[in-house]
């Protein structure tokens, strides 16, 4: 079973011709909300793919619909709580080439007590995943409980912040970051991906594919991405994430796993939205690109 101590946002999309320079206004072409938040991408991902996924987090009162949109794709929202704060957001803006500049509201995310984490966790043992990833606090507290249980610890480290991926990185089984990311890892920490002292680094590389450096064997495997035409690039990484972390609980070996991570991220490419569009496992096997 996977426990993912993740987002849950209202994802606030905006169509332009372009994305705004500094001090530019742009008429939207279109707006729209949808269920969003990387952690809440990422658990309704792993539940399409097959998986049991728990999502360990908090909405406000105004959040309702939210937790019944992740149970309606499959998520166990059992471990979610009512907070005082709203609900976060995000404002989405997309281009008409799909890319996107994105301002985050975290809201209830970051209001989480370290007695919501220990009940999450309570009945968690070593044969289950725990994920996270930067929107939401409680990161390093939920790593240090999850390895201290004999969990597999998975980290998705964005939004990007050098401190937080820092602390927890000792206590990491997975890491899974972008090629942007990568680079400010390096440069925070003056390591290589391959060097880290993490089992099992993925990088992905958007339509190049993705990498992954095995440390333990010292091996690294490049994997080519599925070729597509993309409208939307939102939630494809967490599209990617969920995936993975669903082969690999299912028992799939790394290089499986992400093949079929590739195949969902590169399918979710080519819609327009976040967790609503996330593609099941029937829709990413039968897909060929």
């Amino acid at each position: 079973m996977i426990y993912n101590l993740g987002s849950i946002n209202a994802d606030l999309f905006y169509a332009l011709p372009h994305l705004p320079q500094p001090g530019e206004t742009l008429a939207s072409q279109s707006f729209s909300r949808g269920l969003g938040g990387k952690g809440a991408n990422m658990s309704v991902a792993a539940a399409r793919a097959g998986a049991r996924c728990a999502h360990i987090g908090a909405v406000g009162a105004d959040g309702a619909w939210a937790v019944q949109r992740l149970m309606e794709y499959g998520v166990d929202t059992r471990l979610i709580r009512t907070s005082e704060e709203a609900t976060g957001h995000a404002l989405i803006l997309v281009d008409a080439a799909g890319e996107n500049a994105i301002v985050l509201f975290p809201g209830a995310n970051r209001a989480l007590s370290e007695m919501d984490l220990a009940l999450a966790l309570s009945e968690a043992t070593a044969a289950d995943i725990f994920l996270c990833q930067n929107e939401t606090n409680l990161q390093l507290e939920g790593a240090e409980r999850a390895s201290a249980l004999g969990m597999r610890v998975a980290y998705a480290a964005a939004p990007f912040d050098a401190e937080a991926v820092r602390a927890v990185l000792p206590l990491l089984d997975l890491l899974v970051l972008n090629e942007v990311e990568a680079r400010q890892l390096e440069a925070a920490t003056g390591r290589a991906a391959d060097t880290l002292p993490v089992r099992d680094v993925v990088i992905t590389l958007g339509a190049k594919g993705c990498r992954w450096h095995n440390t333990d064997t010292g091996a690294t495997q490049d994997f080519a991405a599925p070729k597509v035409t993309p409208v939307d690039t939102t939630g494809a990484g967490d599209t990617f994430t969920g995936y993975l972390l669903a082969g690999l609980d299912r028992g799939m070996p790394m290089a499986q796993a992400i093949g079929l991570a590739q195949k969902a991220g590169a399918l979710m490419v080519t819609r327009h939205g976040t967790a609503d569009v996330i593609p099941d496992l029937k829709e990413v096997q039968a897909f060929t690109p």
